[in-house]
């Protein structure tokens, strides 16, 4: 076991969904699962294996922000032999073109953050997407028949800001959303030489401060969930 994740060596698939939200992780194994054991509970950050389609799959939970992700998903890279973590959260869209429970698929994530260069002496200020994981997510939505709109976000480190003005790194990338967890992600796939994917939902629409309830947050974000399982089973073929 690791540090922060408790599951026995084998215990976590090659393959994970990782909300933010343990009880968002714990719905979906609940819910769109079959076989379900949970492997890991420290500090509450569980951990669950299973079943769907008759790939075996573990979803759990990366915590808020960068540092957070950064833990839980080096962890699993380089602790648990996980091929590929994929992402599946909410952010805070920045243009009004975009709806309450759009999905976006995340190309590249921008970030005024430190962690890269700390960690990796990584000098970029942006990470794309890791392997075949992102172009899996758009076809098995076209074939799905879901809408999913595939551009840069903003991994921000500070939820609350004092300016109401828009980050000056999103509006110069061109950036659909804000959120806090796919720089941290993608660099370290990058470093680890794994895949990584991020599939966001839209849960607010920051000019329009418009938003979805905080139980909304964890249980109605199926359409999600479902494009992220059924894109693991592609994945898992990939990878196998």
């Amino acid at each position: 076991m690791s540090i922060h994740i408790n599951a026995n060596p084998g215990d976590i698939a090659p393959i994970v969904l990782l909300p933010g939200d343990p009880l968002r992780a714990r719905h979906i194994a609940d819910n769109l699962m079959t076989d379900v054991k949970q492997v890991s509970n420290i500090r509450n950050i569980l951990f669950f294996t299973g079943q769907y389609k008759n790939t075996r799959l573990s979803i759990g939970a990366s915590g808020m922000g960068i540092p957070s992700m950064g833990i839980y998903s080096y962890e699993l890279y380089t602790q648990y032999g996980v091929e590929c973590i994929v992402r599946i959260g909410t952010c805070g869209a920045y243009l009004t073109s975009l709806n309450l429970y759009d999905l976006i698929n995340v190309e590249t994530a921008f970030s005024e953050a430190t962690y890269a260069r700390c960690a990796f002496n990584y000098s970029e200020d942006h990470f794309c997407h890791q392997g075949k994981a992102f172009g899996i997510i758009n076809d098995t939505a076209k074939q799905l028949g879901m809408n999913v709109r595939s551009g840069p976000v903003h991994s921000g480190d500070a939820f609350y800001i004092s300016s109401h003005a828009l980050p000056e790194i999103a509006v110069a990338n061109k950036c659909l959303a804000a959120e806090m967890e796919a720089f941290a992600l993608f660099a370290n796939a990058r470093y680890c030489k794994k895949t990584a994917a991020a599939l966001l939902t839209v849960s607010d629409i920051i000019p329009d401060r418009k938003m979805i309830s905080p139980e909304e947050r964890e249980k109605s974000l199926e359409e999600m969930a479902k494009l992220g399982l059924e894109a693991c089973v592609g994945i898992a073929g990939g990878i196998q």
